[in-house]
């Protein structure tokens, strides 16, 4: 479960790396803009399949414009500048398809321009036509709490905004909780900000109806879901926090919500220009400049830091840095073969900085990076630094397929959008609010049980490794929720370890009201996930060497 979890962190911490980029500069100070703003060149590609797919984008940097693993729905959201939730109607796969566009930009052009840009590229390549309405949706309602606002009146003199601020690494036991130091903000800049936050708690809108006027100062602490339910007593949803720390609460309506409704898009574009890696040449590739490798001290804590121009690892055994560097499932011990056994125990830290010279847009911020980029560049420095050969070749190794039990699915919409997202959904029923051990509440809809089983092993990291394999037989398309613990908190109350599967003969659920990923799909969905081997590709290790080259 560790390794999984390391795997999604450090993930998570490289997205959000990619995605800090997109804040950059204008891309120049040059004249305005044209009235009908058109980029100079686009290229348009399905996004690579990626096991946690995290849209990344838009980034400006100099005169290109990027994106990268963009869902369609999110594309028009970008164009029209509404929430990826206010775009309703298009095809069943709006969702689903993910698009990389890189473009080149005109001299003056700024991050509006840009929006209306990609707008016109959508209605040219991909024949989009949409038009805006209203429709009346649940939501949650924030307003002034009875006992009045416990939060600061901010300046005004300067920008505001808010920063997340880290929780110093405590030690085994140690509670943690999100907190964010907000400064000089409006309430409309703070409500999309708190929606960002706070996605886990719910994907819906949050509507400002404080009526608060000037820009404010305050610090908010809280429990994420998943550590909600592993902090006991100590722990503190968001909104008990919003209203003792804020003086404000959230009401739960429905409301009139501005929309913008697909009326056609194609899934394919049209081909790019022949022109385009004459107009638009691809970056020259990022390369490691100079790096350190050195033993961790005893005693050292796992980290995995990437800063745009530095990679800092520190405390990690060459174990984990393999399988990230590889893209291998961090769950599944199978996918590498021929390791020796030191490469559990010995641990190293490793400091890595980037040569910047050769990107042209180094001068707007760090180098342009995309997760395959990261991880090729890692591969890279382990094979020179520690002499490592492999290859990749297929065996038989243990695998999950999904078979049918007592199939408990709500037949599909046909015309409703493919996806899977976090809940409560339609309804607004919650089995979080009365268990907070329940801190994953997945609702799909519209599925094959193909899709279903493709989208497991995103839902449930921790459990599911590998690609699960359909074996239920049901034909059609499928509706479902599904309440769970996540991995770590099922493995709070099991002693760790990988959650074993509902029918192992191990306990799968936990007397802290924790849920097992295997025991919801059996219960909830009346489907079950069973081991079986199957040919698939391994990483063998032909030669490593235990000490790495000299710095």
């Amino acid at each position: 479960m560790m390794r999984a979890f390391l795997s999604i962190a450090c993930f998570a911490l490289l997205s959000a790396a990619v995605l800090a980029q997109s804040t950059g500069a204008p891309a120049a100070n040059a004249p305005a803009a044209t009235a009908n703003p058109a980029f100079i060149i686009a290229g348009i590609r399905p996004s690579p399949h990626r096991r946690y797919a995290i849209m990344m984008g838009p980034i400006l940097r100099g005169d290109r414009y990027f994106l990268r693993q963009a869902p369609m729905r999110d594309l028009v959201a970008l164009a029209y500048g509404v929430n990826p939730g206010f775009v309703t109607g298009g095809p069943v796969w709006l969702e689903m398809d993910r698009y990389d566009i890189d473009a080149k930009m005109p001299p003056g052009s700024t991050k509006d321009t840009a929006r209306q840009m990609l707008r016109a590229l959508l209605e040219e390549r991909f024949g989009l036509v949409a038009h805006d309405t209203t429709i009346s949706a649940p939501a949650r309602v924030l307003t002034v709490s009875k006992d009045g606002v416990k939060m600061k009146r901010g300046s005004d003199s300067e920008e505001g905004g808010c920063q997340f601020k880290p929780q110093p690494d405590q030690g085994p036991g140690a509670v943690y909780y999100m907190q964010i130091a907000c400064h000089n903000i409006t309430m409309a800049a703070f409500v999309p900000t708190l929606h960002n936050f706070t996605y886990d708690y719910w994907p819906g809108p949050i509507i400002d109806a404080t009526g608060l006027k000037g820009t404010w100062d305050f610090d908010l602490k809280w429990s994420n879901r998943s550590q909600l339910a592993m902090a006991g007593a100590e722990g503190i949803n968001v909104e008990d926090a919003v209203e003792k720390q804020l003086g404000l609460k959230f009401d739960r309506q429905m409301e009139p919500r501005p929309v913008v409704t697909v009326d056609k898009v194609n899934e394919m574009p049209t081909p790019d220009s022949p022109d385009l890696a004459k107009i638009l040449p691809p970056l020259p590739p990022p390369e490691i400049e100079v790096a350190t490798i050195k033993p961790s001290a005893p005693g050292d804590r796992g980290m995995f830091r990437f800063s745009g121009v530095e990679f800092n690892m520190q405390g990690l055994n060459l174990k984990t840095l393999i399988y990230f560097a590889w893209d291998l499932d961090f769950g599944d011990d199978e996918v590498l073969v021929g390791a020796p056994k030191w490469i559990d125990s010995d641990r190293f830290d490793i400091v890595a900085k980037l040569n910047t010279g050769t990107d042209p847009g180094a001068a707007q911020g760090p180098p342009l990076l995309d997760d395959d980029q990261i991880r090729a560049l890692l591969r890279g420095l382990l094979v020179d630094r520690f002499e490592i050969k492999s290859h990749f070749e297929n065996r038989p190794i243990t695998a999950f397929k999904m078979v049918a039990a007592d199939p408990k699915l709500t037949k599909a919409d046909p015309t409703s959008h493919t996806r899977c997202g976090s809940g409560p959904g339609p309804g607004g029923k919650d089995p979080r609010l009365a268990n907070p051990a329940l801190d994953r509440l997945v609702v799909c809809q519209n599925m094959t049980m193909a899709q279903i089983a493709d989208e497991f092993e995103e839902i449930a990291p921790g459990y599911i490794y590998g690609a699960v394999r359909d074996a239920t037989g049901i034909k059609g398309s499928w509706d479902f929720r599904l309440a769970f613990s996540s991995s770590w908190v099922a493995n709070a109350g099991a002693g760790g370890g990988m959650v074993p599967p509902s029918g192992s003969g191990q306990p799968a659920a936990d007397p802290n009201g924790a849920v097992s990923f295997f025991d919801a799909v059996n219960r909830q969905l009346g489907l079950k996930l069973e081991k079986e081997k199957r040919s698939l590709p391994v990483l063998v290790i032909d030669h490593i060497d235990e000490t790495p080259t000299e710095n």
